[in-house]
């Protein structure tokens, strides 16, 4: 039913005018159709016309208030969500799962840190490889320089490009380091050291690492 316009006249007492019982007539099928779409939208009522550009917040949307009987297909889209409206606050533990995510939709940007990021580790003889910081580090050694290890995962692989000419040693309490290959470090040109977690059990953690110096050069 398209909304009902209740005639008030041209001006007060001008005789143009709706009677008293046909106005009322008119507002009381105006509030039944309102209540009747519950809460005042009616099966398939909100589309992407209805809605302003990030007008959809977590804030506006109370819970079980919005069902998907009250939205048109296809009317909600990336353009009508507030960025960053939805977070893992809101999501309940196990809500989101690879059922309900559509192939090729997690992005680079959307990985933490850990997977993605650059750590500039500047110069100094004490470092903090932090694995949830990033995935690749550069690093300059002015003395004997210990890199100290935190917060590897299982199978996480980083990248440490390194130089300086002097002793380097990893460090993590009651980690192993294992040495692939017999390449040492060569504080005489530029290193890039790979290093692998392949353990992350509490305590006794295991690090495979392998060496190799490199230089520019576009000719393989």
């Amino acid at each position: 039913m398209a909304k009902q316009t209740i005639n008030i006249g041209s001006s007060a007492n001008d005789g143009t005018g709706d009677l008293i019982r046909n106005a009322f007539d008119k507002a009381n099928d105006n509030f039944t159709e309102l209540y009747n779409g519950a809460g005042g939208v009616a099966d398939g009522g909100v589309t992407t016309a209805k809605l302003a550009d990030d007008a959809v917040t977590t804030v506006k949307i109370t819970d079980a208030n919005v069902t998907t009987a009250k939205i048109a297909d296809d009317a909600i889209t990336n353009v009508k969500m507030a960025d960053d409206s939805v977070d893992s606050a809101e999501i309940v533990d196990g809500a989101i799962d690879t059922v309900h995510i559509a192939d090729d939709n997690v992005t680079f940007a959307k990985l933490e840190n850990r997977y993605t990021a650059l750590s500039a580790l500047g110069s100094g003889t004490s470092f903090s490889l932090d694995f949830s910081a990033a995935a690749s580090f550069t690093a300059t050694a002015s003395g004997n320089a210990t890199f100290t290890f935190s917060n590897a995962v299982q199978g996480q692989v980083i990248d440490l490009t390194l130089t300086g000419n002097y002793t380097i040693t990893f460090s993590e309490t009651g980690s192993t380091f294992n040495k692939v290959a017999e390449v040492d470090y060569d504080g005489t040109a530029n290193n890039l050291i790979q290093i692998v977690c392949t353990d992350d059990s509490a305590g006794s953690k295991i690090y495979h690492y392998s060496i190799g110096t490199y230089t520019s050069d576009p000719t393989p």
